[in-house]
């Protein structure tokens, strides 16, 4: 089956998380994505984390499906190719810093010129415009001054950051949102290309919910309240009796109903002050210490047993290892068999959404660096002796 964006190529400008995971997820659905990459040492995502015979193991799951061109962008002919890439293109993705791409001759307004309908999703800190715009901006920063980290952690700690580069990722989906909006305006007829301006900070800010208004209005400053969700009660983490946890949101009416039942406080449930969630809300404390009673003196299994029956939403904590040995992460082909260079088998994360007729799909892992250059240029109508002349001036690799 063919992928919903097959026949869509993109051009990929961008290193590390963000515009790399913006272009993965098109890449799994069928787009065309063309990474260049600086010859050498290529995208420095290769060199992240743990590795695996000297490559990245996130590398490959990054750039799956992706074609890896080595092209010097400090090489008037290399900049040629780039430019010839983006004549055909449908997209454009970059994270350079605000103003990179100017310095290379490879502008919006450059760009726009040689294909009227392009669309540029440009990803950075703070943005194209404003006061912060030519700060360096990475995923952490977007993060600190986007709210979240102000509301993340125990309260008696310092704030804490979430275990994953949340920051970038938002930017991404919001990037992926942009350029698809931006490809529907182009190819229903409705006008020409655009730019995408996604900014790690407002990307982050975004999804900050009613924190603003609630500041303006009532003078709420929401901060760290470790695992509760404030103003919504209850939902929160509470200890089980064989030092574990477990997540229980009862935070809907009539669920919270049947969780006051479950632990034996039919009366919290028929208390008209608890009928609502804000009047639960005023006393999250004390319901918080009547749930975390009744668990304590359960095991995580025993409690989950329990809540389950009674139809309230509750989970365990679920560790790497819980997450691939979970039945029903393979039931939703969430963990797949990936091969690598040499024949090695590793599991990978499996694709999101999940679309009834057009799925995504695995084509291939994160190439090496370079792997497609020769079929890219030879695409351009670039013949062998061109691509070789190209390789010695150092153009590409």
């Amino acid at each position: 089956m063919s992928g919903p964006l097959d026949g869509i190529r993109i051009l990929e400008l961008g290193q590390l998380i963000a515009a790399p995971f913006a272009t993965r997820l098109m890449a799994e659905f069928g787009a065309e994505v063309i990474k260049v990459e600086p010859p050498g040492d290529g995208d420095p995502l290769r060199k992240w984390r743990k590795m695996h015979e000297g490559t990245s193991l996130w590398w490959y799951l990054q750039s799956r499906n992706k074609k890896s061109i080595a092209v010097n962008l400090k090489s008037p002919e290399g900049l040629d190719i780039v430019k010839q890439l983006a004549r055909s293109a449908d997209v454009v993705v970059e994270n350079f810093r605000p103003g990179g791409l100017e310095k290379l001759g490879l502008g919006w307004d450059v760009l726009s010129a040689l294909n009227p309908n392009l669309v540029m999703v440009r990803i950075s800190g703070y943005g194209q415009t404003g006061p912060y715009r030519d700060r360096p901006g990475f995923g952490a920063i977007g993060e600190s001054m986007g709210g979240i980290r102000y509301t993340t952690g125990s309260p008696e700690a310092p704030p804490a950051r979430v275990g994953v580069s949340i920051g970038d990722t938002l930017a991404s989906l919001h990037g992926v949102i942009g350029a698809l909006m931006a490809l529907l305006r182009v190819k229903t007829g409705q006008g020409g290309g655009q730019v995408i301006d996604v900014s790690l900070v407002e990307s982050v800010f975004n999804v900050m919910e009613s924190l603003v208004p609630e500041y303006d209005l009532l003078g709420e400053v929401r901060t760290r309240t470790g695992g509760a969700l404030p103003g919504i009660t209850p939902s929160n983490t509470y200890p089980t009796g064989d030092g574990g946890f477990v997540v229980i949101a009862g935070n809907s009416d009539p669920i919270f109903k049947r969780l006051m039942a479950t632990i034996g406080r039919p009366d919290l449930a028929e208390n008209p002050d608890f009928r609502n969630n804000d009047g639960r809300s005023k006393q999250a404390a004390m319901l918080d210490a009547t749930i975390s009673d009744w668990t304590k003196a359960r095991t995580v299994e025993e409690a989950l047993a329990a809540l389950d029956a009674a139809d309230v939403p509750a989970g365990r904590i679920y560790s790497v290892a819980d997450i691939v040995a979970d039945p029903h992460y393979r039931a939703r082909d969430m963990i797949l068999q990936a091969d690598l260079p040499g024949g090695t088998r590793v599991k990978m994360p499996g694709i999101v959404p999940k679309l009834s007729d057009t799925p995504g799909a695995v084509r291939w892992q994160g190439p090496a660096l370079g792997a497609h250059t020769d079929s890219v240029l030879s695409d351009l109508g670039l013949d062998a002796e061109r691509i070789a002349r190209l390789r010695e001036t150092g153009a590409v690799a």
